[in-house]
């Protein structure tokens, strides 16, 4: 009996824990990086994308009001809205939330701030109503990163790459275009020489007994 009660008060403490546990939000907008922090240490993080110049993401502590799984935002694109905020946790009743967006890498938002797909969802069910979230920093100071260089992977030059090369080679050189200028040519030439070249009369040879008989009869 008293190892079943110690199993379910330990149970009891582990839920309590679990539920109960000071989570916070902390996004700084100089670095454009969230931050998920469960008693004092941080879970896990991720880039954002906060309010571009001109729809500055306001700074200050909130709370998440509302969660919503898939929700279409009222507001933008103006006038009518239709854009598509999955993963979305309100802040604020004047158009202020976290939610899956696009990522540039600088921020690019109308006010809102945008999450990748995957801190998105580890956020859905990481958060819960009522945890506070604190935006701090100036965005204009966020300097983004240069985007890195990918080596490009060489090619091994074996025996089979080497003849497909060369037969693409020999296609190309005779494409149509030269095979009809070519021949165009020749054509060309060969009427030219007929109309340059002097007509050859051939005369007709005569015996030379008939030439004799010929004159005697003359």
């Amino acid at each position: 009996m008293v190892k079943i009660m110690s199993n379910k008060i330990l149970y009891i403490i582990l839920l309590t824990n679990i539920l109960f546990a000071s989570k916070l939000i902390k996004i700084d907008l100089s670095k454009q990086k969230l931050y998920a922090i469960e008693n004092g240490e941080v879970v896990f993080s991720g880039d954002i994308s906060s309010g571009k110049k001109g729809y500055r993401t306001p700074t200050g502590t909130f709370k998440i009001i509302d969660k919503e799984r898939f929700h279409i935002s009222n507001k933008y694109p103006e006038p009518n809205g239709g854009a598509k905020m999955p993963y979305m946790h309100r802040l604020t009743n004047f158009g202020l939330a976290i939610h899956q967006g696009y990522l540039p890498g600088y921020p690019a938002s109308h006010g809102c701030i945008r999450v990748s797909k995957t801190t998105a969802k580890k956020l859905w069910r990481w958060s819960r109503e009522g945890i506070k979230v604190k935006i701090y920093g100036d965005a204009s100071e966020f300097i983004p990163k240069k985007p890195k260089r990918v080596a490009r992977k060489r090619v091994k030059k074996h025996k089979k790459y080497i003849a497909k090369k060369r037969v693409k080679r020999v296609k190309k050189h005779f494409s149509r275009k030269r095979y009809k200028r070519y021949y165009s040519k020749r054509v060309r030439q060969k009427r030219y020489a007929r109309r340059v070249q002097p007509r050859v009369v051939r005369v007709r040879r005569i015996p030379v007994y008939q030439v004799v008989e010929e004159l005697d009869t003359w």
